[in-house]
């Protein structure tokens, strides 16, 4: 059972019924496509909900800082 974990959940069909590629990308059908969207969707709300962690703040005021000196030299 290891590594084939979520193979049930949405087939892509690769192939054609005589063992060919097909000429197009491989869809997946809408109720695994949404299935995959409010997943996501829910991950990243979660996400977006969270501080930015302090390291991170401090690295974009000091970008802000270099930006606004090269805008100010112009």
């Amino acid at each position: 059972m290891t590594g084939d974990k979520g193979n049930k959940l949405a087939r892509v069909v690769l192939e054609n019924s005589h063992g060919s590629k097909l000429a197009t990308d491989p869809k997946l059908d809408s109720g695994s496509q949404k299935r995959i969207g409010d997943q996501l969707r829910a991950m990243y709300d979660e996400l977006m909900q969270q501080p930015v962690p302090d390291r991170f703040r401090d690295l974009l005021d000091q970008l802000d800082k270099k930006n606004g000196a090269k805008e100010g030299s112009q």
